[in-house]
């Protein structure tokens, strides 16, 4: 697989100095290289992320998970990345899942690939169900497109979506604006399901009802700038 694609993986961390090795040497079983995005961490994650074997990027302020995403797929195209998976740096993730979520860019049928969380028997919290409902539905009216999970950051980008990606925007808003890109450039979309991990922890790092708030106004307006 390696051999004829180069693959890599994507992790943008804030304070993530516990969790990230794990995700680390997981990926590493089914891509070329894991770069990871310390964005403006205060604790030990640069050099856990290095110890564990990715090439480390430093933010040195926290810009957000969108321009840490970003500078993350910039660094894999200098790299001459064909393909770029994108997780998260909690463990939230399963990065076993990673053939499943190549396998439609692979076999040729799609650009990009969005994990559903909520495609398998997951046991996700109700409010995190109220939370993506809620982002589904922005997401839908500012782009005419229904993708199930369009709040998850685990996603696979193709040689065209590795070419021409451009996310502007920082934070979590970002993940409507990856649709939006999608559907404005053209891009075969495809959706697997994925395992889930919610613990105390990742819950914590969740967004607020107040932060949620703030990404729906930041996605409305900026629907209209672009």
């Amino acid at each position: 697989m390696s051999e004829k694609r180069r693959i890599v993986a994507v992790i943008p961390a804030y304070n993530e100095e516990t969790r990230v090795a794990h995700v680390i040497t997981s990926a590493m079983e089914y891509v070329d290289t894991v770069i990871v995005v310390a964005d403006g961490s205060k604790d030990g994650t640069p050099a856990v992320a290095e110890k564990a074997g990715a090439l480390v990027i430093q933010h040195v302020d926290n810009c957000g998970a969108g321009a840490a995403t970003m500078t993350g797929i910039e660094a894999a195209r200098a790299m001459g990345a064909d393909i770029v998976i994108t997780l998260d740096a909690d463990g939230q993730h399963d990065p076993h899942d990673i053939p499943a979520m190549l396998q439609p860019v692979l076999d040729g049928k799609a650009d990009i690939v969005f994990a559903n969380r909520f495609g398998v028997r997951n046991r996700i919290p109700f409010i995190r169900r109220v939370f993506n409902g809620i982002g589904n539905i922005l997401t839908f009216a500012v782009t005419g497109k229904w993708v199930s999970d369009s709040q998850c950051g685990f996603k696979v980008f193709g040689p065209r979506a590795v070419r021409e990606i451009d996310i502007r925007m920082s934070r979590y808003e970002f993940c409507t604006e990856i649709v939006r890109e999608s559907v404005q450039r053209h891009w075969r979309m495809k959706e697997i399901p994925t395992k889930v991990i919610y613990s105390e922890y990742t819950m914590a790092k969740g967004q607020s009802f107040a932060s949620g708030v703030k990404t729906a106004l930041k996605i409305l307006l900026r629907s209209f700038l672009r």
